[in-house]
């Protein structure tokens, strides 16, 4: 049952200039996520896509792979991850008549990753895996967004749901169930789904509920994960 990860690392960051190779806490941030695949059980290969020969050499300076350099085409802000995996299926068949059973998908703008946690997420999917199509991690929302609501044209009130009236958003959120924000801590992928399915994840997706995690989108991000990796000696 082959395994790898996969590091997506497009060039042409519009919010954080050449974002995936800038130094956080000293290495490229993309390398952070290079090591913590390096730390997962049963990796046998970590594979950079990326459309740029400095992003690749950056890879390679940190033992992953860089096999290709995705084309521009859907290296831009509006492609999808389907792309790039369909992309990188298609070239291992073409190329090496390879297929990976199981894909890590590592985003390097989570940079910061528990070992322990990745190495559980994959035993979470491993137990299910006759079941789930693919696994998502999400850290628990720390308000509900079933107390917020919307305005209607003549900006009255309007509940998310029709049952959410005034009177209810403003009970305590423990009285509404646990909602998980979708984060790039860890997802597993099949290649099987992904080419039979037209889907990354199919419509079994077991959710692993992971630590909460910054996520790096803006220059503001990124300095104040920085900041707190220097002042606070975080470990990655």
């Amino acid at each position: 049952m082959s395994t790898i990860a996969i590091i997506p690392a497009r060039s042409g960051s519009k919010g954080v200039t050449n974002k995936n190779i800038k130094l956080l806490g000293g290495i490229p941030l993309l390398a952070h996520s290079i090591i913590a695949a390096k730390s997962m059980k049963g990796v046998e290969r970590i594979i950079v896509s990326t459309d740029s020969r400095e992003y690749a050499d950056v890879a390679n300076s940190f033992d992953a792979e860089t096999p290709f350099l995705r084309p521009a085409e859907i290296s831009g802000d509006k492609s999808t991850d389907y792309e790039l995996f369909i992309h990188l299926l298609n070239w291992f068949k073409l190329n090496e008549n390879y297929e990976p059973e199981y894909i890590i998908h590592l985003r390097p703008t989570t940079p910061l990753r528990d070992p322990s946690k990745m190495n559980e997420a994959f035993e979470l999917f491993e137990n299910n895996k006759s079941m789930a199509s693919s696994l998502r991690s999400g850290h628990l929302a720390p308000e509900s967004p079933f107390k917020w609501f919307l305005k209607d044209d003549e900006n009255y009130f309007k509940g998310l749901t029709p049952d959410l009236t005034p009177q209810k958003v403003n009970l305590p959120r423990q009285s509404f169930p646990p909602v998980y924000v979708p984060d790039g801590y860890i997802d597993i992928l099949k290649s099987k789904v992904i080419l039979n399915s037209g889907t990354l994840h199919g419509e079994k997706m077991i959710v692993y509920e992971s630590p909460f995690c910054i996520e790096i989108d803006t220059v503001n991000d990124f300095n104040y994960l920085d900041y707190e990796i220097k002042t606070k000696d975080l470990q990655f």
